[in-house]
C-alpha cells in the first residue's frame, strides 16, 4: 500500500464517536502533536507531580549519594570506633585475655573488680595491642597475619560517611535522611553480650545477652588500608529507663527520649537487626518495636548503583569479623539493675 493509504488506517483508529469522525481525528492528531513535542523539547524538566523511583539508577536525588570524600574526625570518636571493630574480632580475641590477665597482675588489688579491668581495658587495650603486634613482628615468629597488622596499625584518620547503605539484604539509612522521606530504616536492634552491674559498688558484675533499641545517626566506614569495615553510630536507648519488655499488650516499647550508652555509641553495620518504630497511642513518647523482614535489596535485579553495599574483606588473610560470633558491647556504664538476685 502506498504511505497515504497507511496512515489513513492510523487517522481512522482516531474516530471515538462516528456521529463526529472529523472532530475525533482533529482532536487527536493535535493530542498526539502536542506528546510528540513534550517528549523531544521538554524530555530535560523534571515531571510534576510524578514520583521518582529510588531504583532508578539514573536518579539523581540530593543526598541519596554518600559522601565521597573523607572527613576527619575526632580522635576520641575514632578511637571509639577502632576499639569496636577489636573488641568483635575474632583474630583478636586472645589479645584481649591476656590484657586482661596483664591488667590483673600489674594492679593486683584490683584483680577482683571486673567492672575496673574493663574500663581499664577499654582506655588502655588500643596501645597495649599496637605495642604488642609490633613487638611480635619484630621477633619474627611468622604467626601475625596481615589483618592483625593492620588492625593494630588502627584505621587512617580520615572516614568516609554515608547516608545510605545496603548489608544483609536490609536498606539502613540515618535518622536525618529518615526525616525527610516517608519511609523508616534509620531503625536498629542488637543483642549482645555486656556487663549488668546493680550498683556503683558493684565489683562482681555479670555477662549476659542483652537487647538494645536505637536509630542511627551516622554510618561510617573505616579504612584499613588493605580491609573496610563499616559501622553505625547510633543513638541507643537507656535500658534501665527506656525499654518495657511485654507490656500488657505483648508488645515491647521504647522511649527515644532516655538516651543512654554514650560511651558505646557504634557498632559493626553487618551485626543489627532492623526494626520500625511506631508511636503507642496509650503512652505519650513510647513507641512500639516492630521488627522488619529480610527486604532482600542485594540481588542481581536491584539497581542500587547510588547506595554503597558492604564490602567483604575476604581478600585478607582471614576474615575480620566473623557473622555467627555474639556480638560483644564494652559498655563502661553496664546495664543496671535494681533487684540483682544471689
Amino acid at each position: 500500500m502506498y504511505p497515504f493509504e497507511r496512515y489513513m488506517k492510523v487517522l481512522k483508529s482516531y474516530v471515538g464517536s462516528r456521529k463526529h469522525p472529523e472532530g475525533c481525528i482533529v482532536q487527536r492528531y493535535s493530542a498526539e502533536e502536542a506528546i510528540e513535542f513534550c517528549s523531544e523539547y521538554l524530555n530535560d524538566l523534571d515531571p510534576v507531580g510524578v514520583p521518582q523511583s529510588n531504583r532508578d539508577p539514573e536518579t539523581n536525588v540530593p543526598g541519596f549519594l554518600a559522601c565521597k570524600s573523607p572527613i576527619i574526625v575526632q580522635q576520641v570518636d575514632l578511637q571509639q570506633a577502632h576499639l569496636t571493630v577489636l573488641e568483635n574480632t575474632e583474630e583478636v580475641s586472645p589479645y584481649i585475655i591476656e590484657h586482661k590477665t596483664f591488667l590483673k597482675s600489674m594492679f593486683p588489688k584490683k584483680n577482683t573488680d571486673e567492672r575496673w579491668i574493663q574500663d581499664a581495658h577499654n582506655k588502655r587495650f588500643i596501645d597495649w595491642f599496637r605495642a604488642k603486634v609490633a613487638g611480635e613482628i619484630d621477633r619474627c615468629n611468622g604467626g601475625i597475619t596481615s589483618t592483625l597488622t593492620w588492625l593494630a596499625h588502627g584505621p587512617r584518620s580520615h572516614v568516609i560517611k554515608y547516608s545510605s547503605y545496603v548489608i544483609n539484604g536490609n536498606l539502613y539509612q540515618t535518622k536525618a535522611r529518615d526525616d525527610e522521606r516517608v519511609c523508616q530504616n534509620s531503625g536498629v536492634s542488637l543483642v549482645a553480650s555486656t556487663m549488668l552491674v546493680c550498683s556503683a559498688k558493684d565489683k562482681n558484675p555479670l555477662i549476659a545477652d542483652v537487647s538494645f533499641y536505637g536509630m542511627i545517626e551516622e554510618i561510617w566506614e573505616l579504612d584499613y588500608h588493605q580491609f573496610q569495615v563499616s559501622l553505625f553510630r547510633c543513638a541507643w536507648v537507656s535500658n534501665d529507663k527506656g525499654v518495657i519488655n511485654n507490656d500488657e499488650c505483648g508488645f515491647t516499647l521504647v522511649n527515644m527520649n532516655k538516651r543512654g550508652h554514650k560511651n558505646d555509641e557504634f557498632v559493626l553495620a553487618s551485626q543489627v537487626n532492623q526494626v520500625f518504630y511506631i508511636e503507642d497511642p496509650l503512652k505519650k513518647g513510647w513507641s512500639i518495636v516492630l521488627p522488619v523482614p529480610n527486604r532482600c535489596y542485594e540481588g542481581e535485579d536491584d539497581a542500587w548503583t547510588s547506595i554503597p553495599v558492604s564490602r567483604p574483606i575476604d581478600d585478607v588473610d582471614t576474615h575480620c569479623i566473623p557473622f555467627h560470633e555474639r556480638y560483644f558491647r564494652s559498655e563502661n556504664e553496664g546495664v543496671w539493675e535494681m533487684n540483682k538476685k544471689k
